[in-house]
């Protein structure tokens, strides 16, 4: 009896270690709102998911393998709350992140789908990130016109990301396969330094395409938080071939209450035979805190182009060149 006792008590030890040693945490985002959109003339009232925060549903988690290694992984998937569905990316179902890792005194190694190191300037250099009618990535020719299609993101690949504890320094290097599909084989790096107020970084990345000249990226960004207001500021050049686009940001964020005034302006040039023009972007947003989970906004953005520019602030089929494209919206973001 007393034997049974104690391995009873052993085996329960033993479990609860073993659960002390591991962690798998479900997340998640749901964001909604109600948009004003008019495009070159073409007005549409519709019902929009993504404009504060990109709608997700995750599960990650760790493990301890001992002497300080650890072992993860991250399941990511995008959601169209408006109609019930899965936001489609090439068909993946954990199309934002899908990835493994092994961590440890000497950082990350991460492999699978995932944002590049390249794509980051535009959105940490801007108040209101990858999101909403007033982002400055919404001015950001991701392509060019070529087969590259690992701005954002890239399949098949494998990260190395600095440790913490470097007095500020951060930084991540990606490169990717590209598995015999045009403009997946990819490359890019990111160097930053934050602490206190200030954060700075640099990026860089190519990826081969279908011809011979590489698509290729640079990006600076830049933020100071001085109490009263945030100041943040990026710049993005983009080559392909003879094609050229340089786009840059400057926006405000200054809290007030429970809630943020947010305040942008971007524009971009871009010189190749489709786009080829000049785009002026233009937004105010209100984020106010109900709690630490929800927060409603509202926000109006404007993108005025010139000749053959076509930027949008939400797309609705518009196809018209130089022309105004503006909008506004309400919504709620509740996040787990």
């Amino acid at each position: 009896m007393k034997k049974s006792i104690l391995a009873a008590a052993a085996l329960t030890a033993f479990a609860a270690a073993a659960s002390a040693q591991s962690s798998v945490t479900v997340f998640g985002i749901v964001d909604q709102s109600i948009n004003r959109i008019d495009n070159g003339g073409n007005t549409v009232t519709q019902v929009k998911s993504n404009q504060l925060a990109s709608n997700r549903l995750g599960f990650r988690g760790t493990e301890d393998l001992g002497g300080g290694l650890k072992a993860g992984f991250w399941l990511e998937a995008g959601m169209d709350n408006e109609n019930g569905g899965g936001a489609a990316s090439g068909g993946l179902a954990f199309n934002r992140r899908s990835t493994v890792s092994l961590l440890g005194a000497f950082g990350e190694i991460r492999i699978g789908h995932d944002y590049t190191p390249q794509f980051w300037a535009p959105v940490v250099g801007d108040v209101n990130g990858a999101n909403g009618l007033g982002a400055g990535l919404n001015l950001v020719d991701k392509n060019l016109g070529s087969s590259a299609n690992t701005f954002v993101r890239a399949n098949n690949q494998v990260e190395y990301f600095l440790p913490g504890g470097l007095g500020g320094l951060y930084g991540n290097f990606g490169i990717s396969a590209g598995q015999n599909e045009a403009g997946n084989k990819h490359w890019s790096g990111r160097l930053g330094y934050g602490a206190g107020p200030v954060d700075v970084s640099v990026d860089y990345g190519q990826t081969k395409t279908d011809t011979s000249d590489d698509f290729k990226v640079f990006g600076v960004a830049g933020s100071y938080n001085f109490g009263v207001a945030a100041l943040y500021g990026f710049y993005n050049q983009n080559k392909w071939g003879s094609a050229k686009q340089n786009s840059y940001g400057l926006s405000v964020g200054v809290p007030i209450g429970a809630g943020q005034f947010r305040a942008a302006y971007g524009h971009q040039t871009t010189s190749d035979s489709i786009r080829d023009g000049s785009s002026r972007l233009y937004s105010l947003e209100y984020v106010y805190s109900l709690s630490k989970m929800t927060s409603v906004y509202a926000s109006y953005g404007r993108i005025s182009n010139t000749d053959l520019s076509n930027f949008k602030v939400q797309g609705n089929g518009y196809d018209a060149t130089g022309d105004v494209s503006s909008g506004y919206n309400a919504g709620i973001k509740v996040s787990f």
